[in-house]
């Protein structure tokens, strides 16, 4: 390969980062532009009264998928970034006082769903053993590789219907598991890329034995920590990443993408360009000059596109260690709640929230006997639900903390040193984010695998998609999986 091929990333979040790590790490020239001041797009870092937060997300799982990007260049992940195991993987809490530990202990998952259903401990195990063929069938085998042609989506297509894909991931639980409780703590992982598990397909089932054979980590420091060491590995390789480059337009035409137009007036030239903003803005915006990108821009907006996010941050001037690092809050309802979130034209009464309390597991967070955390509440986009957020989200942010003091931390409002939120509109301005989705194009079965934007662009031969938007979708191993996918595609172009 020649040593003068070149390539931009547009957007320095997980997906943007692995990527060019990859291409940098085969010999291409790569260039990382990110519109913001530092890098991590969703896994951006905030840092207020000497408390550290991070943006975005904070379950690490399948930490292989990030070693490999250190091993290609015969370097250690150890000696960037240091992964802590969380344990339990999540405690899950429901009003009526049940807890349940989700953690990666046979025995002691035993013991809690015998002393809750003894009918489905053995309803459990099948489930599990299902969840591994999904990872076998559906990470393993496709989760890095590019669909970029409907013959290769059949020839998935015996496995995926013999694992019954086309039920949805609650259904397939339900088939397993018997009570209510546990029926919702095996099914809300789909939540965490996006979906409802009401409708996602089954195959999301395989996060489940995702987070079992690999684990659940935090990074030391922080998940920002992570994002930091992937950017020292970048530049070490000798890869470039500019901060505070808002891309303008893409320099493209149907033959060919040739470099990139900024905010600010430069321009650069490139032999092949990688889009990590939000697919719909890389099109419809950024592409604005082509036809290619007015056409797919207006059909990538007709899609269905996953939840959006209500976010606070905040810090205490006290710890309280009888809290898990990662907790789910199950309010009231879960079917109703969840078809409100993503159906319906309004905000709910009820929520359930997200809890990450970091400072459990990593006390540099916060100052000395203080602790760090968020919490985050599915709402509808704004394309579901036409919600003033300048209005609504300081009004939703005080009932959040009010029933977070009510109910498991005592004196939250008394000891309030710091807090601030994030809305869909910060999703839609801050991020690009079509209609403030969180997480891009809703994972449903129509709208996975060949049916996603592809990883090269079908029309644009030197024009690539990475990140959520794509295959395999969202989630810290989904969008360093569609690097791995978007990269053998760049590196096998530049080397023909």
């Amino acid at each position: 390969m020649s040593s003068a091929k070149t390539a931009a990333v547009i957007g320095a979040g997980f997906g943007g980062l692995a990527l060019a790590i990859r291409l940098q790490s085969a010999g291409i020239q790569t260039t990382v532009f990110e519109k913001r001041d530092k890098p991590g797009g969703r896994a951006y870092v905030y840092h207020d009264n000497g408390f550290t937060f991070d943006a975005g997300p904070t379950v690490i799982t399948d930490p292989d998928c990030l070693e490999q990007l250190w091993a290609l260049s015969g370097r250690r992940m150890s000696d960037y970034v240091t992964l802590l195991p969380v344990s339990p993987f999540y405690q899950l809490c429901w009003e009526d006082g049940y807890r349940f530990d989700y953690a990666d202990d046979q025995a002691r998952l035993d013991a809690q769903i015998a002393a809750k259903s003894p009918e489905d401990v053995e309803g459990y195990r099948r489930f599990l053993a299902y969840s591994y063929e999904l990872y076998r069938e559906g990470y393993e085998r496709l989760g890095t590789v590019p669909f970029l042609n409907f013959g290769s989506m059949l020839k998935a297509a015996p496995q995926l219907v013999r694992l019954e894909s086309h039920r949805s991931v609650y259904s397939k639980v339900s088939q397993f598991i018997k009570d209510d409780h546990l029926r919702q703590a095996f099914s809300f992982h789909s939540l965490l890329v996006g979906g409802n598990p009401f409708e996602t397909s089954s195959i999301y089932g395989l996060i489940h034995a995702l987070e079992r054979k690999g684990g659940v980590w935090f990074a030391k420091g922080g998940t920002g920590a992570l994002v930091a060491g992937m950017v020292r590995l970048l530049e070490d390789l000798g890869g470039r990443l500019e901060v505070n480059a808002e891309i303008d337009a893409i320099d493209a035409s149907s033959k060919n993408a040739t470099g990139l137009q900024l905010k600010d007036g430069r321009r650069y030239r490139f032999h092949q360009i990688a889009s990590n903003a939000d697919v719909v803005h890389t099109y419809r915006d950024l592409l604005r000059g082509t036809e290619r990108g007015r056409k797919n821009g207006r059909a990538l907006s007709r899609k269905r596109h996953s939840m959006s996010l209500f976010v606070i941050y905040f810090g205490l001037k006290t710890t309280h260690p009888e809290l898990k690092h990662h907790m789910v809050l199950f309010g009231p309802r879960y079917r109703e709640l969840i078809a409100e979130i993503f159906k319906s034209d309004g905000l709910a009464d009820d929520f359930s929230l997200y809890l990450h309390a970091p400072s459990v597991t990593d006390d540099s967070l916060a100052p000395p006997g203080h602790s760090a955390y968020y919490v985050l509440s599915p709402v509808p986009h704004l394309g579901t639900a036409d919600i003033d957020w300048a209005v609504a989200g300081p009004k939703y942010r005080d009932r959040i903390l009010k029933y977070l003091n009510d109910r498991y931390i005592p004196g939250l409002l008394d000891d309030l040193v710091t807090v601030r939120h994030f809305t869909p509109f910060d999703f839609r301005d801050e991020l690009n984010a079509h209609v403030g989705s969180a997480f891009s194009i809703e994972p449903i079965l129509t709208q996975s695998a060949w049916f996603r934007p592809h990883n090269r662009d079908d029309v644009i031969p030197n024009f690539y998609i990475v990140g959520a938007g794509t295959h395999p979708g969202a989630g810290i191993p989904g969008v360093v999986g569609s690097a791995k996918a978007t990269a053998g595609l760049m590196i096998a172009d530049a080397r023909a």
